[in-house]
C-alpha cells in the first residue's frame, strides 16, 4: 500500500532531500549533466532550500511503501489564478511502474479539486521524453516552452504542461439544473 505523508518536521525534510539526491543523481545526470544536477540539488532540493520553500507556501509530501520513502511531491497552490503547480513529482527508479507516480498525481488532483482550482500544471525538461509521454498519457498538454536562467551558467529548458480540471466545482453547484 502507498501512503502519502505530509512533510512537516526537520527529519521529514532531511529524508526528502536525501531521496531527492538519489532520484536526481540517477535520473537527471544523463539529461543535464552532473554539474547542473549538483547545483540544482543544492539550490532547490537541499534541506535548507526545502525548508525555505515550505515556509513560503510550498507543500511537500512523501510517498511511503512498506515504511520506505519511494517518492515525493511538492505543490504550490495559487488561488488567484485558480491553479495548482506541481513543483516536484519524483519516484525512485526501482519503484517506477508500481503506481506510485499515479498515486502522487491523483493526490495532487484531489488537492486541486478540494481547493476548487481549475487546472494543474508543471514544468518538465524538454529532453525528458519518458516523463513527457507519461504526463501526456495522464491528460496533460504541452502549453508553452519555458527557458529560465537559474544561475551559475545553467538554464532550465522546459515545457509547461497543463491539465484542465474544468470550472470550479462551487460554480457548477451554484446553478440549478434546467428542467
Amino acid at each position: 500500500m502507498i501512503e502519502i505523508k505530509k512533510v512537516i518536521s526537520e527529519q521529514d525534510i532531511a529524508q526528502t532531500a536525501e531521496l531527492a539526491r538519489e532520484i536526481w543523481t540517477d535520473h537527471f545526470t544523463p539529461i543535464i549533466g552532473s554539474a547542473q544536477v549538483e547545483y540544482m540539488l543544492e539550490k532547490f532540493q537541499s534541506p535548507d532550500a526545502m525548508a525555505r520553500q515550505i515556509s513560503g507556501g510550498y507543500e511537500y509530501f512523501l510517498a511511503v511503501v512498506d515504511g520506505k520513502n519511494v517518492g515525493y511531491l511538492a505543490l504550490v497552490p495559487d488561488a488567484a489564478v485558480a491553479s495548482l503547480m506541481i513543483s516536484k513529482i519524483y519516484v525512485k527508479k526501482d519503484t517506477r511502474g508500481q503506481g506510485v507516480g499515479h498515486k502522487l498525481l491523483n493526490f495532487a488532483i484531489s488537492v486541486c479539486r478540494e481547493r476548487h482550482l481549475n487546472s494543474i500544471w508543471l514544468t518538465v525538461n524538454k529532453h525528458n521524453a519518458d516523463s513527457i509521454a507519461w504526463y501526456e498519457r495522464k491528460g496533460f498538454e504541452n502549453a508553452d516552452t519555458m527557458v529560465q536562467d537559474i544561475g551559475n551558467g545553467f538554464i532550465m529548458d522546459d515545457y509547461k504542461m497543463v491539465k484542465s480540471l474544468g470550472p470550479r466545482k462551487a460554480r457548477r453547484e451554484a446553478s440549478p439544473p434546467i428542467e
